[in-house]
């Protein structure tokens, strides 16, 4: 079989991990007890070899339709067959804060008419499919075995019921049939960390954990206090942000998948499942703009213990971490597996994670004085910390580096790690200044205005009259509309004005918005790339922001078709409008509620 397009996917969890599940009632996707730790089920990487847990009718010709339930992360694949509709409830009952190893996900089977025979396939691929495991059935369920990991998984019956269930076991595989009627519902909960071996659900229990994880869902989104446009987009993209959040720590991971390619049989095939400085201050912006000022207390301190870190050492930050805030992001290749649709290497852990990028100095000072604006506040230790950040950045400010594309083609001196250094170094001299905290105001106020005079003489082509990626090349970069953003610009500046153009023209097709061009600013990887879906929403919000708002209108409805059948969105759109990359990722949905909220306000009631 081939795998299930990227997009052919909803996401459940527990706010500790996730799963994808396709149309076809699979979950492709599961890494436990966390997001990035070793996947159990890995489909979507390799049908044959990654594992999955498969719900689907027994008829095989059938249409589907799949759903989340209204306001929840509870998703519905709904089955239409000549004999009758059925449906698959899927959800992750949410995870406490603290660190824990059970993790379930439930699995209800409702026969809505007529009747309907689901075939339920259970084949675990333990370690990235590098570890094998025991089989144990019993009267209740079974278990699913490892030394490392353990699987229980617990039927739904209720007490007289005939034998529903016909069973066949595959080399530590688990198969079965289940017959159900019109008002029937059945299912299973798989666990990990059981306290104990399987046991028989009634279909009671299984309704109040549906009752709860609803519940929840509802409740938390009911918080929001964002009334403007789109209003249904916006709570789906804060719903799915939630679900890539860990909980023990706030961390947010760049996407709950790995080696999702960026190019079908490309290698542009990377691990998002870590927190990168870069998203985490994004989604300080935009859940607090949102109302979610709860979350966005918790990343700020995630984020401020980073730079706590990096402070009390006198190094940078990096500039990704894993969710509890280390940092061995060790990068290899599992050569088993064939890859999404034959796209390898497939990667996991991160060779980018020592890069240097300057621009996450910028994003995190950013999103700190936002959060202090807002009430979040730190005390004078976390204040003597961000000045010895500040310190550090004035020493080394000046020099190459990776960027924040995190290219493999050697260090060069980006305009926008220069931008945003400017930025890290002007809302330094503001809080302090502001809020009357000591400082070395003067050495951060010479390079702040070192660093803009550099912009504007060695970042500006008169050539191509725009600013470009950098200092030796005439290359454009879409990552530059955020300079009106951030306040280096006006949006009135004719600078800026016919650097859009120059964009426009070169980066921009069709309102979707290329990150720059590889053949023209040779990144150190083969083949190519889709447009990049954060881009479209900044040029959404870099045309409103330059009172282009019938452009940028237009441009924001037309990337909205571009979601998926539940409002995800991947990291890239490839030329036939096909979702690739890691799926769903964090940075476009930040994007699409800042373009959102921003596009909203110029347009007024």
């Amino acid at each position: 079989m081939v795998e299930a397009a990227i997009a052919e996917h909803g996401l459940i969890g527990d706010l500790h991990t996730a799963a994808l599940v396709s149309t076809d009632g699979s979950v492709d996707w599961f890494c436990c007890p966390r997001f990035d730790s070793p996947s159990v089920f890995g489909a979507l990487l390799d049908d044959e070899k990654g594992g999955h847990f498969r719900i689907r009718p027994a008829l095989r010709t059938y249409d589907v339709k799949q759903m989340y339930h209204p306001d929840t992360a509870v998703l519905i694949t709904r089955f239409i067959t000549e004999a009758g509709v059925g449906e698959v409830v899927d959800f992750m009952p949410p995870a406490g804060p603290e660190v824990t190893g059970r993790h379930r996900i439930v699995r209800m089977m409702r026969c809505v008419r007529g009747r309907m025979s689901f075939d339920v396939d259970i084949a675990p691929r333990f370690g990235y499919g590098r570890a094998r495991h025991a089989l144990h059935i019993g009267e209740h369920g079974a278990v699913f075995a490892t030394d490392d990991l353990t699987l229980t998984l617990h039927s739904v019956r209720e007490p007289g019921d005939p034998q529903l269930a016909h069973v066949a076991v595959d080399d530590g595989d688990l198969g079965v049939r289940i017959d159900l009627a019109a008002g029937d519902l059945r299912g299973f909960v798989l666990e990990a960390g059981a306290d104990g071996p399987p046991r028989d659900l009634r279909v009671g229990d299984l309704q109040q954990l549906f009752d709860e994880t609803v519940g929840f869902w509802r409740m938390w989104l009911g918080r929001s206090t964002y009334r403007g446009r789109w209003r249904e987009m916006l709570g789906r993209s804060a719903i799915t942000l939630k679900l890539m959040t860990y909980r023990p720590t706030g961390a947010l991971v760049a996407a709950p998948t790995a080696a999702l390619p960026e190019q079908i049989g490309g290698e542009r095939n990377w691990d998002y499942r870590y927190t990168w400085v870069r998203d985490a201050s994004f989604s300080v912006y935009a859940l607090l703009k949102m109302g979610f000022t709860g979350e966005a207390a918790q990343f700020a301190g995630w984020l401020r213990d980073r730079v706590a870190e990096a402070g009390g050492v006198g190094s940078p930050l990096k500039i990704m971490y894993r969710v509890d805030g280390t940092s061995d992001l060790v990068e290899e290749e599992l050569p088993h597996w064939s890859g999404h649709r034959g796209s390898r290497p497939v990667r996991i852990g991160n060779g980018a994670a020592d890069q240097l990028q300057l621009d996450i100095y910028g994003e995190a000072l950013d999103s700190i004085s936002f959060t202090d604006r807002h009430g979040i506040s730190f005390g004078h230790r976390g204040w003597t910390q961000i000045g010895e950040v500040l310190d550090w950045l004035a020493r080394n400010w000046d020099q190459p580096e990776e960027g924040i594309w995190e290219t493999r083609g050697g260090r060069k001196d980006f305009t926008y790690g220069r931008l945003m250094s400017w930025v890290a170094f002007d809302r330094g001299i503001r809080m302090a200044t502001e809020r009357g905290r000591p400082g070395d105001i003067a050495g951060w106020t010479s390079a702040r205005d070192a660093i803009y005079d550099q912009i504007m003489t060695r970042g500006f082509s008169t050539t191509r009259q725009a600013f470009v990626q950098h200092y030796d090349d005439d290359v454009l970069d879409s990552s530059l509309l955020r300079m009106a953003t951030v306040g280096f610009v006006v949006p009135t500046d004719p600078m800026w004005h016919s650097t859009l153009a120059a964009m426009e023209d070169e980066l921009v097709t069709d309102s979707l918005v290329y990150r720059y061009d590889p053949a023209a600013s040779p990144d150190g990887l083969r083949g190519s790339e889709g447009t990049f879906s954060l881009c479209t929403f900044m040029y959404v919000d870099a045309l409103a922001r330059a009172g282009r708002l019938e452009d940028s209108r237009l441009a924001f409805e037309k990337m909205l078709t571009y979601a998926n059948h539940v409002g995800l969105f991947s990291e890239e759109i490839a030329l036939t409008g096909e979702q690739i990359g890691n799926f769903p990722q964090a940075f476009t949905h930040l994007a699409l509620i800042d373009a959102a909220i921003t596009l909203d306000k110029a347009l007024g009631d």
